[in-house]
């Protein structure tokens, strides 16, 4: 997945950002660390490109579910920080298998369907504590 250096789509604070098959970083540093070997950011974007393959391999329909599973978790920024982003379903699994290098090896990368089928709600009672 070719990394792009790219500040304008990306919010302060992340790192990076799969964009149409694309890895795009706001700086030169953050796309050095993409390219270092056993890079858990990497892995991180790389299972979100699996992701979108699970969608019917669509980058539409991904990035469709993806807003609506944002927007759906939205009142729950109430009670917890960022929750709209970090209870979606597709940021759940990236997150709780980006260090695991050999992760994509082994799984379709479609455990998202599991936290999709969970209230937001459910999602911030069960997992948004942990982080």
């Amino acid at each position: 997945m070719p990394i792009v250096r790219n500040s304008l789509l990306l919010r302060k604070g992340y790192a990076g950002l799969t964009f149409f098959g694309n890895i795009l970083a706001p700086s030169d540093d953050e796309a050095r660390g993409f390219e270092r070997k056993g890079s858990h950011m990497k892995n991180h974007e790389m299972i979100h490109l699996r992701q979108a393959q699970s969608t019917h391999d669509s980058w539409l329909l991904f990035y469709l579910l993806y807003g609506w599973y944002t927007l759906t978790a939205l009142p729950q920024n109430l009670k917890m920080r960022n929750a709209a982003y970090r209870l979606n379903p597709f940021e759940l699994e990236a997150y709780a298998h980006e260090h695991d290098l050999d992760y994509l090896k082994h799984n379709e990368a479609t455990e998202w369907r599991q936290y999709a089928r969970m209230s937001p709600r459910e999602r911030r009672l069960k997992y948004g504590h942990s982080r």
